[in-house]
């Protein structure tokens, strides 16, 4: 097996620290420090403007320190303390032996894993290869798959651009920008061998032997490695390959599939990893399957069809959308163009090739489907959340002929959110004190999440108030900026000073924007939107954030319009466009908004996880009822939501104009006769207690069940280990202490 020079990179860093702050090197090379209590102050401290600068990087900080500054902490007795115990909780988590996997599932073993592929993964914002929900869910993946000791690595791709950057011109039209990741001043290990050489692998691409390196990312437990073509000996078209992250035409997303599916495979052989399980997150790594099965058919020199079953039965797949654009289809010109070679290595023809990826057989121009792919060489499929699952199985019967669509075999488990990741600090503490030190590693106990109720009312508000009026300064620094960076009007970039009010009723909505995803509903009656944000007795404010695709022209006019609309004198200082949507910013918005919106065409919402994190800080979902929050919202016997607000009417229509109608509609009602009012129903010290009781509901209906260790258990218990559902107790299973 190859040699990482992960510790010779920390230990390269190490070098350079004075000897009290050398364990720092340590924590920066293992992104665990990300969800732990004290990651706010413990590189910012070192020099807060630089730590801005570049991008909350622990390595790149801790180059950039000057000696004079680092000597200054290491003198400082309350900052080695916290180094101290930062690096003794560090110690002992990595050694833990006692985890929830070895007492359910002892068999598993870190020999033989389960290899988790995704195209993307958001773990943090200095490591910049995620684009949105996709990403943030898989990186929320492997923390508590560390947390929870389950034997797992990750395959990815390393983009040398990642996804574009955004800023908006004067217009409000959005602008598409890259720059470059500086790899070698960021928490990432080039894996080498024992000569100190790089490890590749070569992919055959278009008649190109392309050589793919491979970087390692430590997160907590599990190691992500990410494949990286950008290497002086190969062709410059294909050092491009991993430039940019959903870029590019057909052509290069088929390569770069080909780079992380067959590659992937290739790089865990040549690190000697054999994975126990093969996870495929959405069908962009689809061709992973094939791989598997030309490794078999090279090893054992039996047949692909002999050896397809054993195949199938090693990989699960998850599915994440039910819209069209996110299921990639490929011309059989252009699966010629890329597999022509590779089809006779598997002792298949062109056509047998073709049946693997097509929908309807026999059809010569049918195109071929990662998605079908994956459901025809995968034993397992599962949607993300329940309502995501039957619509999974009405949209793939066509796979099934002899089936009825209840009987497709695609399930479902919901999606949920890495509980530490996303809870305010100050909402940390504050569980610590009501519900106990140890709630992090029992965010599935709903007996625990009932003693929120014992929390003063005045307490949880005034720190709910703290972490508002931390997104207004944040918002406003955002926006004020931007506006400098346009060039714009001195009194423009003054007024940012006056730009939301913490004591206001503060609604978020950020997202891609996408036109499904309905990013400017709110503005459909502009007349009646004004009058609810306008109200001078009961005003409200929005924050906007959110990317459009750069080739959405749609959902850049969404972002346009919204543009126009911070700009209505009515509500200048009422509404807010954050640009260039990223963790950071996220975690900022699901900390200190009020109210988190959400309102998609159903069905076409698969889960959707902001709305999640929004609950473990206080915050409440009104949303239309899809995806997850089917399963959350609760409604009372008055059919009023007792933990949020339902948009529109339970119904799925095709007429999208009479959709938009009937739900705009219903905003405006919930808003106007129920949100607004609650949330202004204080009393003498500014108190809205009825507001805190559907806070506290928010947090102790949605909590146990929306949480990453939850979701685990269910991909343990029901996919990678199936056979241990029978002899796990529901409670062990679903409680993990």
């Amino acid at each position: 097996m190859a040699n990482s020079s992960a510790m010779t990179a920390a230990t390269h860093l190490a070098q350079k620290l004075p000897l009290p702050l050398k364990r720092l090197a340590d924590l920066a090379y293992n992104y665990w420090w990300c969800w732990t209590s004290d990651r706010i102050a413990l590189f910012q401290t070192i020099d807060p403007q630089e730590w801005e600068r570049c991008g909350h990087n622990p390595v790149a900080i801790l180059e950039s320190a000057t000696y004079e500054r680092l000597t200054q902490l290491a003198e400082d007795p309350l900052y080695l303390k916290q180094i101290s115990a930062l690096a003794q909780e560090f110690d002992t988590y990595m050694a833990q032996q006692d985890t929830w996997v070895s007492r359910v599932a002892p068999k598993v073993s870190q020999e033989r894993p389960i290899a988790y592929f995704c195209a993307e993964f958001g773990i943090h914002e200095s490591l910049p290869v995620y684009s949105g929900g996709l990403g943030i869910l898989a990186g929320d993946h492997l923390k508590s798959s560390s947390d929870l000791g389950v034997p797992m690595v990750a395959v990815g791709l390393l983009y040398r651009q990642g996804y574009f950057r955004q800023r908006l011109n004067r217009q409000g039209w959005q602008e598409d920008y890259y720059l470059d990741n500086p790899f070698h001043r960021m928490p990432l290990e080039l894996i080498t061998n024992d000569q100190g050489e790089p490890v590749t692998i070569q992919i055959e691409i278009r008649q190109r032997q392309v050589k793919v390196q491979i970087w390692r990312v430590q997160v907590g437990r599990v190691s992500l490695y990410l494949l990286d073509s950008d290497r002086h000996d190969n062709d410059p078209i294909d050092r491009w390959l991993t430039g940019h992250l959903y870029g590019g035409n057909l052509e290069t997303r088929i390569a770069q599939e080909v780079v992380l599916g067959i590659g992937g495979v290739k790089a865990l052989d040549a690190l000697g990893i054999k994975p126990s399980v093969y996870h495929l997150n959405e069908g962009h790594a689809a061709f992973c399957t094939l791989e598997i099965a030309r490794l078999e058919i090279e090893c054992t020199g039996k047949s692909f069809y002999d050896i397809e079953a054993q195949v199938r039965n090693s990989c699960v797949f998850t599915t994440h959308t039910p819209v069209p654009a996110g299921h990639d289809v490929f011309s059989p010109d252009l699966i010629d163009s890329f597999f022509a070679h590779y089809w006779p290595q598997l002792g298949l023809s062109r056509e047998q090739f073709l049946a693997l990826g097509a929908r309807r057989l026999g059809d010569p121009w049918e195109p071929f489907g990662m998605t079908v792919l994956a459901l025809r060489m995968c034993r397992t499929c599962n949607g993300v959340s329940e309502l995501h699952g039957q619509v999974s199985r009405k949209m793939w019967t066509v796979l099934f002929p002899n089936r009825t669509e209840d009987k497709v075999p695609i399930g479902y488990i919901t999606n949920g959110v890495h509980a530490p990741t996303w809870t305010a600090p100050l909402l940390a503490d504050l569980y610590n004190q009501y519900l106990g030190a140890d709630w992090k590693t029992r965010a599935v106990d709903p007996k625990m999440w009932a003693k929120v109720d014992d929390i003063p009312d005045e307490k949880l508000w005034s720190l709910h108030l703290i972490l508002k009026e931390r997104l207004v300064a944040y918002t406003r620094y955002k926006v004020k900026k931007a506006r400098e960076q346009r060039g714009e009007d001195y009194k423009l970039i003054q007024a940012t000073d006056n730009l939301l009010d913490p004591k206001i009723l503060t609604i978020g909505f950020a997202r891609r924007f996408s036109p499904y995803k309905r990013g400017d509903l709110i503005l459909r009656d502009a007349e009646r939107a004004l009058k609810i944000f306008g109200n001078a007795q009961r005003p409200v404010q929005i924050i906007f954030a959110g990317k459009a695709h750069p080739a959405d022209e749609e959902g850049k006019r969404i972002i346009q319009r919204l543009m126009e609309w911070c700009q209505n004198s009515g509500i200048l200082n009422r509404v807010a466009f954050i640009e260039d949507y990223d963790i950071y910013t996220g975690q900022k918005l699901v900390q200190g908004v009020d109210v988190w919106l959400n309102n998609p065409r159903r069905p076409l919402e698969a889960s959707g996880t902001s709305g999640q994190k929004v609950c473990f800080n206080g915050g409440i979902n009104c949303s239309v009822l899809d995806g997850w929050w089917c399963e959350g919202y609760q409604a009372g016997p008055d059919g009023k939501g007792t933990n949020g607000w339902a948009i529109g009417e339970d119904a799925h229509t095709s007429d999208q104009e009479l959709q938009d109608r009937i739900d705009s509609r219903s905003l405006y009602q919930l808003l106007e006769e129920e949100i607004v009012p609650l949330y202004y129903d204080q009393d003498a010290q500014g108190i809205p207690h009825r507001w805190v009781q559907m806070m506290k509901a928010s947090i102790k209906t949605n909590a146990p069940l929306f949480n990453t260790d939850r979701m685990i258990a269910d991909y343990v218990s029901q996919v990678y280990v199936p056979e241990i559902a029978t002899r796990v107790s529901p409670i062990l299973a679903k409680v993990i202490v």
